[in-house]
């Protein structure tokens, strides 16, 4: 199969919910739920188009807007959009409803938001319970991934890791990768193991696996059961928006709740 032209109807580790929404594939309580977006399905313009949640890229203020009302309409709850500013920073859903807080995760346990990251490359992670009490949704590019951001959601759920399942969004895939020394060190500093994630292609310069680094951070936390991780959003590029192709371009958002 020519993964440039993926289709959602052959998307690995995601079920489409209908033609522009997909959910993740994971054995979760049913009281859990996901919506992925694509980049489809909405009334932004090139080089946006067409479904863009990102307020920040240069795209029309009120193109973004409808965008994101045609998301909510999927979801119950209100979506709590962050900040992302790469940090480890977590905060409590239900507490900034409403508002844009800097911060790179939330988590809820109340059942009534929605915990949302968006992205265009970097790690979306979603976290849930095995009782279906506490969800989570990380946003884990390279750098909030090393300094933490996977280890301090985990905390901020509350609940014993070894409970906690997680699903590893659309981001870019290893072939498409490229990062410089300066990547490889900042991870293998802490976690030797990781060095098994790059692939050294001269120059200073390493293919990274970002599922697999992810995989590795959560394994030494304590975390088994994860899922999802087969997706590239440089090449899908029907179905993905990607900074690294694009340059300038829309972000999809992950997001999990949990249904009273």
């Amino acid at each position: 199969m020519n993964i440039s032209n993926f289709s959602l109807d052959h998307a690995i580790g995601l079920n489409p919910m209908h033609e522009n929404f997909l959910q993740a594939d994971w054995p979760a309580p049913h009281n859990v739920k996901t919506l992925i977006t694509t980049r489809n399905g909405g009334i932004s313009a090139p080089p946006y188009h067409s479904l863009n949640l990102g307020n920040h890229v240069g795209d029309q203020p009120e193109h973004v807007l409808r965008n994101r009302e045609i998301v909510q309409n999927e979801v119950p709850h209100p979506i709590v959009y962050l900040n992302q500013t790469h940090s480890n920073r977590v905060v409590t859903a239900a507490q900034h409803i409403g508002r844009t807080t800097d911060a790179d995760a939330s988590t809820d346990h109340t059942g009534t938001v929605a915990c949302a990251v968006m992205t265009a490359d970097c790690l979306p992670v979603l976290f849930c319970d095995r009782a279906g009490t506490t969800v989570a949704a990380a946003h884990a590019g390279w750098r909030g991934l090393a300094n933490g951001i996977l280890q301090n959601t985990l905390s901020a759920m509350d609940v014993p890791k070894i409970e906690i399942m997680a699903y590893l969004g659309p981001a870019i895939a290893p072939d498409a990768f490229e990062v410089g020394k300066d990547v490889f060190d900042a991870f293998t500093s802490t976690l030797p193991e990781a060095e098994q994630a790059f692939q050294n292609i001269g120059n200073g310069k390493y293919l990274a696996d970002i599922y697999m680094l992810a995989t590795l951070t959560l394994r030494n936390e304590g975390v088994h059961m994860i899922y999802g991780g087969k997706h590239c959003t440089v090449l899908e590029r029907e179905t993905f928006f990607s900074y690294r192709r694009d340059g300038q371009t829309g972000r999809m958002a992950s997001m999990i709740w949990l249904e009273k």
